[in-house]
């Protein structure tokens, strides 16, 4: 990673998931790579500078914990074959991670926050909304999330499993967060005709329309000697990501400023255009009179702002709520003479929105002993029919 440091004239994509697998942070060795991580550190903290989200969905725990493990003599007798003890490296090397990543990111001034996550949570109702606030909240604090599998309690991670690998989980992410880009970063140019390292007449795949047959089958390989995926859980979490509306690209992680290069739009690696429009996805469910569990009315005030754009319901606007639903629930706006003017996910219950309407946000706490924000709905799960 030598030369002439990229300046990118503009950036292509507002936010971005970078992914970073393990070969890439260990640069195949059995402990991590400062220089390797210095450099995703100070590209991301450059695309930060310029006004980009970025979230970094990280291995490397196991790797970590594996070479704790050896620098303590005590701890050397543990066995790192089976599920326990791998979870048991995840725990030992966790910390040691974030430590890292957290030294890195110090030095240019931008803070970081930990999340880790498991399918559990994504699947659940209430805690897919949670993740998500949290998430944009923290890209609103201009602090940048970094996501790993909580593989001390998802035994799916570490199983080899297809299913919960850190690949699919970005892809995931990427959804749950809206990225405009979901940038994987391994140890190979990208996704080749064939396994370049038997087949010399492989050659690498720099565009894909649509994930077929033939990308499938030019997918299939064994995984890394370090990592939980190989190239079929890439274009797996590509699938998930792209029929969302997100850009994908599979690049090497180790070559000269790619986040940068890949961010302002240059071709890199291999790029997987989006199959599905993310806002229209995510405009028919909020929509859908299936999903609806409730109304709240708003006064007139509210319907102005929210018909602004770009405005969270706060509870001072609320006058009433119908229905019983439940925190995490998607509920319809409607203004006082009846006319639908948004639907979202609601912050609170029906009974607990009873509670605090028309209150300032500063109330709630008083009212209910507790809260879930200072809005009703806020505005990232919010759409204006």
């Amino acid at each position: 990673m030598t030369g002439e440091r990229i300046t990118p004239q503009r950036i292509a994509y507002h936010r971005i998931v970078v992914k970073v697998g393990s070969n890439v942070l260990t640069g195949g060795s059995d402990a991590l790579d400062a220089a390797t991580m210095a450099h995703v550190a100070e590209q991301i903290a450059d695309l930060e500078a310029r006004g980009a989200e970025v979230l970094i969905v990280t291995s490397g725990a196991i790797a970590a914990g594996r070479h704790r493990l050896a620098a303590h003599r005590e701890l050397r007798s543990l066995p790192v074959r089976d599920i326990e003890s791998r979870q048991a490296l995840a725990a030992l090397g966790q910390s040691r991670l974030m430590a890292f990543w957290d030294s890195l990111f110090e030095q240019h001034n931008v803070p970081i926050a930990q999340a880790l996550l498991t399918r559990r949570d994504l699947a659940d109702r209430l805690g897919y909304l949670n993740a998500r606030n949290t998430l944009l909240n923290l890209l609103d604090l201009r602090a940048v999330p970094i996501v790993n599998e909580n593989d001390v309690v998802s035994v799916e991670e570490i199983r080899d499993s297809k299913i919960g690998d850190n690949d699919n989980l970005s892809a995931q992410v990427a959804n749950l967060v809206d990225a405009d880009l979901l940038l994987i970063l391994t140890d190979i140019g990208g996704l080749y005709t064939a396994d370049p390292s038997r087949d010399p007449n492989a050659t690498l795949i720099r565009e894909i329309e649509r994930i077929d047959d033939d990308i499938i089958t030019a997918a299939q390989g064994a995984p890394g000697a370090r990592g939980t995926g190989g190239m079929a859980t890439k274009v797996q979490a590509a699938r998930i990501a792209t029929a969302h509306g997100a850009h994908v690209v599979l690049a090497d992680g180790r070559a000269r400023d790619i986040v940068l290069r890949v961010a302002s739009g240059e071709p890199a690696g291999t790029h997987f255009h989006p199959t599905g429009d993310r806002t229209e996805s995510r405009r028919r469910y909020l929509l859908s009179g299936l999903q609806a569990k409730g109304t709240i009315v708003v006064d007139s005030g509210a319907a102005r702002a929210l018909l602004a754009g770009g405005k969270s319901l706060l509870p001072a606007g609320v006058t009433s709520c119908e229905g019983m639903f439940e925190r995490g629930d998607v509920v319809r706006v409607h203004s006082s003479d009846g006319v639908h003017l948004a639907s979202g996910m609601s912050n609170y219950s029906a009974d607990e929105v009873r509670r605090i309407l028309g209150l300032h946000s500063d109330q709630i706490i008083q009212t209910l002993g507790y809260e879930y924000g200072e809005e009703v709905i806020h505005r990232n799960n919010l759409v204006l029919v």
